[in-house]
């Protein structure tokens, strides 16, 4: 046409597509940990992904991105990258969760592959759990103790539970077949550090239940130890107005109870991250411990060898260039430099 100008858009446009049918159907109920990892597993669709790289990306464990893994994959909404079916760290996105495939036949083809083999015990132990309808609900609700429970638990909630309350509590009574008055326990203490979550309460039950712990006495006094070693994180981080938010709980526990720091560490890695950034980060530290673990450090000499292993390759260019100390300083805190630099981006 005369006179019409032609325009070409420049920009373009970058966009990870997410069905309906995710949004309607599974996202509500889901835990929002799992739903970070199925997004970003979406978003990098077609790339090659491992639990590593999405652990990093989402500042999880790969022991929760194997959680999340499993979650979807029983739920029929993630695929397997492989036609063998066994490694779990390639699992893709469902192609025809966009299509409109009904969640029965979903869950009908997660149920057959659910008797394949499965590498990580605590994923087999993730797929057993299950859920208690109304007929369950009604059975247990003849059970004194359990009506017990319900009761004391919707007091210490300030509220009336609903139907996921009274399924979680049915799982850990009837399923795990917890003592009442530690179920009860977990919600008192959960409570009272203003974690008012059902999901959080479930996961610190879970947590306590494959310790062993199985009285009052024994929460107790785990509780106990955690809470001061808890307070020597937020104490070494300056920070005395507040408890620790429920990440950073998470965080918190990871240090201690996963990877198998002592107070001392912990504190070092918190003392590190002061010097470093000047301000508390549980993020720097979390990258501090995280590398301290992948190499086998767990003892204050494990860190001073680390340290100098760290210099030695920087000591023969600074002779070479004088032995100037103030490069020897900058070229010793060449790595945590470079963790700045990468959290600040």
């Amino acid at each position: 046409m005369k006179g019409s100008l032609p325009v070409r858009n420049q920009l373009e446009v970058r966009a990870t597509l997410v069905a309906d049918e995710f949004i309607d159907t599974y996202m509500a109920a889901a835990n929002g940990e799992y739903v970070k990892v199925y997004l970003y597993m979406l978003r990098h669709r077609g790339e090659e992904v491992n639990l590593a790289s999405i652990a990093d990306a989402l500042n999880h464990t790969e022991a929760d991105v194997r959680r999340a893994l499993a979650y979807w994959k029983k739920m029929g909404v993630l695929g397997d990258g492989e036609e063998n079916r066994t490694f779990r760290e390639n699992l893709a996105p469902r192609e025809n969760l966009a299509s409109g495939e009904s969640r029965a036949s979903r869950e009908t083809a997660a149920s057959k592959s659910a008797s394949l083999p499965e590498t990580p015990a605590a994923m087999e132990k993730q797929e057993e759990r299950r859920s208690y309808g109304k007929a369950d609900l009604d059975r247990l609700q003849g059970d004194g103790e359990f009506s017990q429970l319900l009761y004391v638990a919707g007091q210490y909630m300030g509220r009336l539970l609903k139907p996921q309350d009274a399924d979680m509590l049915a799982y850990l009574y009837d399923g795990l077949h917890m003592p009442c008055d530690v179920i009860e326990y977990v919600i008192e203490y959960c409570v009272q550090n203003r974690h008012n979550s059902i999901r959080y309460m479930e996961k610190v039950a879970l947590s306590w239940h494959e310790k062993g712990i199985d009285t009052v006495e024994k929460a107790k006094a785990w509780t106990e130890h955690f809470n001061q070693d808890a307070f020597a994180v937020m104490k070494a981080f300056g920070i005395n107005d507040r408890r620790p938010g429920n990440t950073e709980w998470d965080t918190i526990e990871r240090w201690y109870k996963v990877w198998g720091f002592s107070r001392q560490l912990v504190v070092e890695a918190c003392n590190r991250t002061m010097e470093a950034i000047h301000k508390p980060s549980f993020q720097y530290a979390d990258r501090i411990l995280e590398e301290w673990n992948r190499s086998g450090v767990h003892t204050m000499e494990d860190v001073e060898k680390a340290d100098g292993k760290r210099r030695k390759p920087a000591q023969p260019e600074a002779r070479r260039r004088g032995g100037n100390q103030f490069r020897n300083f900058e070229e010793r805190k060449t790595d945590y430099d470079a963790m700045i630099l990468e959290q600040w981006q």
